[in-house]
């Protein structure tokens, strides 16, 4: 068995394992970090590693994500083997990064567009004066045992689009009509072929899905795809985002910042060390032209 399927592995068996309760005795000294994006230069058009030596280290440091607004940052780590999953988060004070929070990870961190939830799988938590409130469950639509949900992203619209590891990974969407929450749906092949298809990412204005999947002609394990939303409500064919984003190793767990400049994702670049990584989301627009120019031909 490969190193990066035993890491896709172990974090669906951790995912749902440990309690978001209780704090984590994890612990990281932090250069001071100024200015915006946690004080890092941009990212050009090819990928490359967030914050190095800082949030990126030489182990297991994942699921970066900028809430909206820009103002907080939060990843998952793991100081080491059988210690606890943590999620910390930064929020920027008077210009510096200061760390604010840290608990036990149960579920991965996605945001809704206003910044005012936190997903967390099934469940989430809102904000609440200068804090988050109890991890809450979304209900029994959702928070079924026979259901594996890692990762659930929501729309403006509040549209959820969420994996399930317990059901051959898959990945469902649920919308709101009428002001009714809609059963969840399987997505069509276009999403749900390949195998450990997962983590998607909806944007805000359901313009396009950003998951991960092992597909024939990718460019070695798992890899970032994207679909385009097409004029009729449907979803159109899922376009490996390329070279640029994707690598010979694990690529996965895609989010785009609330500003829409940049895409954050996990990357396995030997085996113990998967980091977080970064590239201009101007990808995007790129893969949306040329679909556009093909759906024509």
């Amino acid at each position: 068995m490969r190193t990066t399927v035993k890491v896709k592995s172990l974090l669906m068996s951790l995912t749902l394992t440990f309690s978001i309760n209780t704090h984590a005795n994890v612990e990281r000294d932090y250069p001071v970090m100024k200015g915006p994006l946690m004080g890092q230069k941009p990212p050009g058009m090819v990928a490359e590693p967030f914050a190095p030596g800082i949030i990126s280290q030489s182990g297991w440091d994942i699921e970066g994500v900028f809430a909206p607004g820009m103002k907080e940052f939060y990843f998952t780590t793991r100081s080491g083997e059988g210690q606890p999953i943590t999620v910390t988060g930064f929020r920027q004070q008077d210009g510096i990064w200061k760390k604010y929070l840290q608990f036990k990870r149960k579920g991965e961190v996605s945001f809704s567009p206003d910044g005012q939830r936190m997903h967390l799988a099934e469940g989430y938590k809102d904000r609440v004066a200068d804090g988050w409130s109890d991890r809450k469950s979304l209900g029994p639509v959702f928070d079924r045992a026979d259901w594996g949900i890692m990762r659930l992203t929501a729309s403006a619209k509040g549209t959820y689009v969420f994996d399930d590891y317990k059901s051959k990974d898959v990945i469902r969407i649920s919308t709101v009509e009428n002001g009714q929450r809609q059963a969840p749906q399987l997505m069509g092949p276009e999403i749900n072929s390949g195998e450990w298809t997962a983590h998607p990412f909806i944007a805000p204005d359901e313009s396009y899905l950003i998951w991960d999947s092992e597909r024939e002609g990718g460019f070695g394990d798992s890899d970032l795809y994207i679909s385009f939303k097409q004029n009729d409500g449907s979803w159109g064919p899922a376009i490996n985002m390329g070279e640029q984003v994707n690598s010979a190793g694990w690529d996965a767990y895609a989010t785009v910042t609330s500003d829409g400049k940049y895409i954050l994702f996990n990357r396995t670049v030997a085996e113990g060390n998967t980091g977080i990584y970064w590239v201009d989301a101007k990808v995007i627009e790129t893969l949306r032209q040329q679909n556009q120019i093909e759906t024509k031909h």
